[in-house]
């Protein structure tokens, strides 16, 4: 009952939708067109997935079917496509009100106009699907340079391999993620960084994939910090917490990762030393737990020795770490995803997440202090990835003059 009280109110909003758009449709090409046809059955698809979504969201599968995130998917695909149809049909709707009272000739505009507005809905909708099929499995490389006029001359051309957000409760293909840990496998870094979000919401989910991460190795050590999610498994009773924590910490040890919580690791090189920090989980979001202690983890840092900071969430950075009287030269974080779904081109950087996030993707400089945002390995939610593909990141260190 209580489920149908919560869903109601969407239930009469699609409905209305529905309703108006099939209206639209009928009355400009019929109500057997093609198109009209084509957009019924794409509302059927869709809401299978919404269904699903529903049915399958607190499930915690240790790994989903294939089919169970496609029909996800496409409920997610269809809710964007109905709004954008919805959009330019109400646009055009006004255009064509407007024409008519100036006494213009608008026979056709609507009906032309409603043809191009399920076009460009389509193509959203198709490459959505692409996204949930493929996009989520063509891991890229994003290799970055930065120079430090205080890095300690042995680590000048050190490596660092960063991967975050796996989410590996959505993942539902073995070999699929296996491209990922290959690409990442043949960059031979020095030190392997894991900035959070290992599950999506229980410890068990990463058990599938535990193999195949501890296939990755650096001669200097794999390190991992928690994200927001890696705390949403908790049991609710205090007493059982423990267990459960020392479980799913254990996983990170099988994978040969040194989990960072609070806590500091000095990497040594040749007579050399440099700081590396890991912080719990800290966002500005309401609702994102606050764990972070900074004091904590750099109790046994040197002042003026060079450090690297591991933080989830880059909001951590703004608010806490860029002045934070001990200096972070570089910090490494994830969180965003790039909302899974954007522009990612050389010029032109853009997706709906900017508008939460000021620092969203990529490189970023601040107070002499870098800010590097990775985004992701895997997917959450929407199951898939359109113009944001999952990234294994190679950052080298140089030695620069002063």
């Amino acid at each position: 009952m209580r489920i149908i009280s919560v869903l109601i109110l969407p239930l009469l909003l699609f409905g209305f939708i529905e309703l108006y758009l099939w209206s639209s449709l009928s009355q400009s090409f019929g109500s057997v067109h093609v198109i009209t046809i084509s957009s019924i059955a794409i509302s059927v698809l869709g809401y299978i997935g919404i269904f699903l979504g529903i049915r399958y969201w607190n499930k915690r599968p240790l790994m989903r079917m294939g089919i169970t995130n496609f029909f996800i998917g496409m409920g997610f695909a269809v809710i964007v496509q109905k709004f954008v149809f919805l959009s330019l049909t109400i646009i055009s709707s006004l255009i064509s009100w407007i024409l008519e009272l100036s006494g213009l000739q608008v026979d056709s505009f609507f009906s032309t106009a409603l043809g191009l507005g399920f076009l460009i809905s389509g193509v959203i909708l198709l490459s959505m699907t692409y996204g949930v099929i493929w996009g989520k499995y063509r891991f890229q490389l994003e290799e970055v340079i930065l120079g430090f006029p205080d890095l300690p001359k042995a680590f000048d051309g050190f490596t660092i391999l960063q991967l975050s957000d796996a989410h590996s409760g959505t993942w539902d293909d073995l070999k699929g993620v296996e491209k990922g840990i290959e690409l990442a496998r043949k960059q031979e870094a020095d030190m392997i960084v894991f900035t959070g979000d290992l599950v999506n919401g229980h410890k068990d989910e990463i058990d599938p994939f535990i193999d195949l991460f501890s296939q990755l190795r650096a001669p200097h050590g794999k390190f991992a910090i928690l994200g927001n999610h890696d705390y949403y498994g908790q049991p609710r009773e205090q007493s059982e917490r423990g267990a459960y924590y020392d479980d799913f910490f254990s996983k990170y040890e099988s994978m040969g990762f040194q989990l960072l919580l609070n806590e500091s690791r000095a990497i040594q090189k040749d007579n050399d030393t440099m700081n590396l920090i890991g912080v719990e989980n800290w966002g500005s979001g309401r609702y994102f737990p606050k764990k972070a202690n900074l004091d904590q983890a750099t109790l046994e840092c040197k002042n003026g020795g060079f450090s690297i900071l591991l933080s989830h969430d880059p909001s951590h950075w703004e608010h806490k770490a860029l002045d934070y009287p001990k200096h972070f030269h570089l910090t490494l974080s994830g969180h965003t995803h790039g909302m899974q779904f954007g522009i990612n081109l050389p010029f032109l950087k853009w997706s709906p997440v900017k508008y939460r996030y000021k620092k969203w993707l990529g490189l970023y400089k601040e107070q002499d202090q870098y800010l590097y945002v990775n985004r992701g390995f895997g997917v959450l939610a929407y199951p898939g990835r359109v113009g944001m593909s999952p990234e294994v990141t190679k950052i080298t260190l140089r030695r620069e003059a002063d």
